[in-house]
């Protein structure tokens, strides 16, 4: 990089964001959800609409809003409890869904761009996340060059990572329910499944505290 993180610093940075993006988290668990409940397309829209939030919250702590969350805990809990209701929001509107009457082959293709919608608030609306990039980014910066621009591209860079990873567990989630559909059935195990996800991820939103990343 020309903005003054050196290779091995790079190198370093590359492992752990690899790391980090691979273990699987609550925003792991919701692209899954979504693509057992409404197919690959739908999985893939989600990684788009997850990814364009990270990158938000990525940029946000750049600039110093990750600070202003750590010293204002009103903001915090705002933002922290905003996400956990539209998470509940989305469980509720799983379950409100009604069961299909055609065959899986005659499923209607679901809206990808209010899916990659959802998926963009439910993580921008993670205060944990930018929490995690302000703890993060700084350990590969180098204060002699634009912390802000470092930490943007640092930012860019990791959020590609994972969405790299999350669509890997996309393909390989539509793979296994494509193995185990069975019609109407599996439609249905998947809806209530993808319900349960929604109520718990946003239960373990309101929950918990500033140190889970994805």
């Amino acid at each position: 990089m020309s903005l003054g993180v050196s290779a091995p610093v790079l190198a370093a940075f590359l492992a752990a964001s690899f790391v980090l993006a691979v273990t699987p988290g609550p925003g792991v668990v919701y692209i899954v959800a979504r693509t057992l409940a409404q197919g690959r397309g739908a999985g893939l829209a989600s990684v788009a609409g997850v990814a364009a939030g990270n990158l938000c919250n990525a940029v946000g702590a750049a600039l110093g809003l990750a600070a202003l969350f750590a010293v204002s805990s009103l903001a915090f809990s705002v933002v922290k409890f905003a996400g956990a209701a539209y998470l509940i929001y989305l469980g509720i509107k799983a379950l409100r869904r009604p069961a299909p009457v055609a065959t899986p082959a005659e499923f209607a293709a679901p809206h990808k761009r209010r899916i990659a919608r959802d998926g963009f608030l439910v993580a921008l609306l993670n205060p944990k996340t930018a929490l995690f990039f302000a703890a993060f980014l700084p350990q590969f910066i180098d204060q002699a060059h634009s912390t802000a621009l470092q930490g943007a591209a640092l930012g860019v860079v990791f959020v590609l990572i994972a969405a790299t990873t999350d669509t890997a567990y996309v393909l390989a989630a539509h793979l296994a329910g494509s193995r185990l559909a069975g019609g109407r059935r599996f439609e249905a195990i998947g809806r209530y499944a993808a319900a349960a996800t929604y109520f718990g991820l946003g239960l373990f939103t309101a929950a918990t505290g500033s140190r889970t990343p994805r």
